[in-house]
This record gives structure tokens, sequence and C-alpha cells, in this order.
């Protein structure tokens, strides 16, 4: 049952935003404080509701004691209060993991080719559907600062995948990254277990997935290579006479093994790795853990 704002009480809201920027001053002293505060403005201006949301939170703050909990304008403020706290925490964990990896990230997180990627990245963060692909999201910001692996507009092309690609499409890169070598069978059952029907719904969505991700260049099938990294064609096996299949290959089919490609590999070291220490350009440094 609705009850009648508190006069006396302050949006809780209000004290995320006030909560944000305390926990940040804690973290680090001058320099970098300051750094984290262009971090943090970076990453709010980038969402379109945030200016609004203030906005209205002042709004709502002198006309409190007249306004229905019934409101729209009240409905939309609790609404985004929920969101505006996970931001809030999002940001503070990212500054408790920028404390970790050191001093050496100060220049790189001031840089504006940082700043455009943190502004590129919460935009991604604040349409998502799921905490699994926020946290990615939030992930992928921390190693772009710790990280020298790719260049940045190859960091950009992993926030473009963050936003297009579904959580069923990350389960297929998880498995794969864990299981190297894999066949659609061998994922289809480590991920759903009991096969289906090849005219099914389950099926064709099965198919678009690897569809998506071996076009997207994220996986693709094992080859073979020459020593200076040349693919190998494969030689076609001959089917004796008569004895063609009559049937189309299965979504679920057993022989041919598949494996992340190189970006692919990158893609998982930036979304789903949580470095807790600094990672140079030549190779880790520190310990991380696969989300």
């Amino acid at each position: 049952m609705s009850t009648s704002p508190d006069p006396t009480s302050q949006p809780s809201s209000i004290v995320d935003v006030d909560s944000l920027r305390s926990e940040l001053e804690k973290l680090n002293p001058s320099a970098q404080r300051r750094i984290l505060e262009k971090f943090a403005l970076a990453a709010l201006g980038a969402i379109p509701w945030v200016g609004g949301f203030l906005s209205a939170l002042a709004n709502y703050k002198t006309e409190e004691g007249t306004l229905k909990t019934d409101s729209l304008q009240t409905q939309w403020i609790e609404e985004h209060e929920r969101r505006m706290g996970d931001l809030s925490r999002t940001m503070i964990q990212i500054g408790q993991r920028f404390e970790a990896l050191g001093e050496e990230i100060n220049e790189r997180i001031a840089s504006d080719q940082y700043l455009d990627i943190v502004r590129k990245a919460f935009r991604t963060w604040d349409e998502a559907d799921t905490e699994e692909k926020r946290r990615y999201v939030a992930n992928l910001v921390t190693n772009a600062a710790g990280t020298g692996l790719c260049s940045d507009d190859v960091i950009r092309l992993f926030i473009d995948w963050l936003h297009t690609y579904h959580e069923a499409h990350f389960a297929v890169i998880r498995e794969i990254y864990t299981n190297p070598g894999s066949t659609r069978y061998d994922i289809w059952v480590a991920i759903r277990g009991q096969l289906v029907r090849e005219d099914s719904a389950d099926a064709d969505l099965y198919k678009l997935l690897i569809r998506d991700l071996s076009t997207g260049g994220v996986i693709r099938q094992a080859r073979d290579t020459t020593d200076d990294g040349q693919y190998l064609k494969k030689r076609p096996t001959p089917t004796p006479r008569g004895q063609a299949s009559s049937t189309m290959e299965s979504a679920f089919e057993q022989t041919k093994p598949y494996v992340l490609t190189e970006l692919g590999k990158q893609f998982v070291h930036y979304t789903m790795n949580e470095v807790v220490t600094r990672v140079g350009g030549n190779g880790d440094q520190g310990s991380s853990k696969t989300a």
C-alpha cells in the first residue's frame, strides 16, 4: 500500500551521488582524485538520463510536500534512484580496481582517448539488459586502463560486440574459451544438455549464434597452420560413390572443432577477466580470474 512521501526525508539517490563523491575521494589523494573525477564526469555525462534525473531531484526536494506517490514524476524518480544506485556502485568498484592497478595508469585514465572509451562503454552499460553484461562492460573499462594488448580502435570494437551480442552468445564464447576445440555438439551439451529436434526453434537459434560469432570474427573452425602462421587448406574427404548423405549438416555437428580467433581471445581477456594487478603490453604481469 502506497504512503505519502515524508517531507523531511531526502531521496536516496542524493545520498548515492554524495556517497560516490566521498568514496572516490577516499580512494586516492589530490592528483589521483582529480583524475578519478574526470573519469566519473565522463561516465555520468555519457548517460542521457542523468542530467534530467538530477534536475528532477532538485524539483522533488522543493515540491515533495505536494507530490503524490502515484504521480508519474515520483515513479520516474524512484525507478532512476535504483539505476543511479547501480551506476554509483559500478563506478566505485572501478575506482577501487584502478587503485589496485597503481599510479602507473594515471596518465592513461586522464587521456582523451581513454575518456572517449569510457563514454562509449557507459552508454552500452546503461542500455544493457542484464547484470552480466554490465559486469563485462565494467571489466572492459578497468582492463582498458591497465592492459596494452590491443589498440583503442579494437577496444571500441569490443564495446560494439557487448552492445550487439546477447548473453546466449557469451555462453558460447565462454564454453569455447574454457574448452578449445569443442564441436557444436560439445558446446550445446555443455550449455543446454539434452539435444532437440533439428527443425526446432532452439536448433535455429543455436545455428544463428554460431553464425553470428563466426561471421563476426569471434570464433572459427580450428585449422592447421604453417610455421609462419598461414592457414592450410583443408583437403576434401572423398565420399564413396552412392553413399552421399540425404540430409543437411546437423546444427549439432560432431567432427568440426571450434576455437576463438585471436581477436576473440582478446575480447575474453578484456571483458570476462577481472584483472587484479596491472597488466603490461608484453603479457600478463598479474593474476586474473574469468567472470
